[in-house]
C-alpha cells in the first residue's frame, strides 16, 4: 500500500478574491451603498471562482455578481459582472475596467 503525501490528501484551496481585488470591488459598492441603492454583500470562495454577490435587501437574489474565474484568465478574462437575469454585463483581464460597466449606464432597481 502506498503512502500519498501530505500534499495529496488536501483538497484544493478555494479561489479567493485578493486585497487589491476586493478595494476595487468595495469602491464601487460604497458608491451605491451611499446612493441607498445597494443594501447587502456576500462573499464566496468555491473551487472554481470567487463571487461577490450584490443585493438590494439581504433577503433577495443578488442583483449583480462580481466573478472571478482564474481558468479563463487566458481566454475572455477571468473577471466578469453577471446581472441578475445571467446575462453577462462586462468581462475582461482587468478588474477595474470591468468594474466600470456600473459607471456607463444607470441601472434601475427592480422592486
Amino acid at each position: 500500500m502506498q503512502s500519498l503525501s501530505p500534499s495529496a490528501k488536501r483538497k484544493p484551496e478555494p479561489v479567493m478574491w485578493n486585497r487589491r481585488e476586493l478595494d476595487a470591488i468595495l469602491r464601487v459598492y460604497g458608491r451605491f451603498v451611499a446612493q441607498g441603492e445597494w443594501k447587502d454583500y456576500a462573499i464566496d470562495g468555491l473551487r472554481t471562482e470567487a463571487v461577490f454577490s450584490i443585493f438590494r435587501r439581504a433577503s433577495e437574489v443578488p442583483m449583480f455578481t462580481v466573478v472571478k474565474t482564474p481558468a479563463d484568465a487566458n481566454r475572455q478574462g477571468q473577471y466578469k459582472v453577471v446581472a441578475m437575469t445571467g446575462q453577462i454585463l462586462k468581462r475582461g483581464h482587468d478588474l477595474t475596467q470591468v468594474m466600470k460597466v456600473f459607471e456607463k449606464k444607470k441601472f434601475q432597481v427592480i422592486e
